[in-house]
């Protein structure tokens, strides 16, 4: 079965439930637009969190034959694969006096309201950058799965794009590669992620093209889309106590052609669907959990948690794709 955030918010009766799914949404074009799979059910302690499928790697071909011939055979090629689904969220808490004195601003809301924030910025940087051999806890994400396959596009070549005279040169260049790195996934993509100024910078190449056009969404969000069907999708910053506050879509300098190159960053597509990218949880409605403070319980300091359970897959390897080496700085 096949669920979406919005489609889950229906069934819950608990209206503060419902307004956490909205944040969630509100907060990220991604999360609002994901085709969440929820079919693992844990088994005894946990333990099995595993969403099993497999990969479409090699698509079949067709061919004429002459009479009295036969056809070459050639096969469709997949890989198994597998994703372990992920638990991940945050807990804040309030001492009982400064939530029930808050005054004008709610405390209780405006802590729930920035936990949300910070668990969508840290599913967009997973999404993008997770990989679970670095770190157990997370979910392997785009950058991982794309790597050395057929849809990660100008690994040995710089676009800049750095400048306003470069954009000037170089927006046809630009969209003609764009438009190269579109038609090599299957059908075309539900959205382009990347950080801000790479979405500044496309919009740039898009204005001058006479292909950049706007509308608003249901929560009245301006998204502005390439060629009037592709929205093109800021993924934010990632904040943690490592790394501090970086773009989600990192900027970054790479070795190409010999010659090390700053301000280097790459823009991913996704095509959502259950054939192809999508969101994997558990079964029933309950991707997100929230628990907020009993300020009647005994106890001074009252904790509030939100929680998700999710995880990414890619059934087809030309279902996403990422085109490298975008130089915006």
């Amino acid at each position: 079965m096949a669920i979406t955030l919005a489609e889950a918010k229906v069934s819950m009766a608990d209206k503060v439930d419902q307004m956490v799914i909205d944040e969630f949404r509100r907060n990220s074009l991604l999360l609002d637009k994901l085709i969440f799979d929820d079919a693992v059910s844990p088994g005894t302690g946990g333990s099995t969190l595993t969403y099993g499928y497999t990969r479409l790697k090699t698509p079949a071909q067709a061919g004429f034959r002459a009479i009295n011939s036969e056809y070459t055979p050639q096969e469709a090629k997949r890989e198994k694969h597998s994703v372990d689904l992920k638990i991940f969220g945050g807990a804040f808490e309030l001492d009982r006096i400064v939530a029930n004195t808050s005054g004008a601003v709610d405390e209780v809301d405006f802590q729930l309201k920035e936990k949300i924030k910070a668990a969508s910025n840290l599913f967009h940087y997973t999404v993008i950058n997770g990989d679970s051999a670095v770190d157990s806890k997370a979910f392997d994400g785009l950058d991982k799965a794309l790597a050395g396959s057929s849809t990660e596009i100008n690994k040995d070549k710089i676009i800049d794009l750095s400048t306003s005279g470069a954009v000037d040169t170089n927006y046809k260049d630009f969209i003609d590669i764009l438009d190269e790195f579109l038609s090599e996934l299957d059908g075309v993509p539900n959205m382009l992620m990347g950080n801000a100024k790479l979405m500044a910078k496309i919009r740039a190449c898009a204005r001058r093209a006479g292909y950049l056009t706007q509308s608003e969404d249901a929560f009245g969000r301006k998204v502005e889309s390439y060629g009037g069907i592709i929205p093109l999708v800021d993924l934010g910053y990632y904040v943690d106590d490592t790394t501090g506050t970086i773009p989600t879509v990192k900027i970054q300098k790479r070795t190409i052609a010999s010659t090390e190159t700053d301000g280097l960053t790459d823009l991913f597509a996704t095509n959502i669907s259950l054939g192809g990218f999508h969101g994997v949880t558990v079964k029933g409605d309950k991707i997100i959990k929230t628990y907020l403070p009993d300020l009647n319980a005994p106890g001074a300091v009252k904790k509030g948690e939100v929680e998700m359970v999710a995880a990414v897959a890619l059934k087809n390897s030309r279902s996403a794709g990422v085109l490298r080496n975008i130089k915006i700085k």
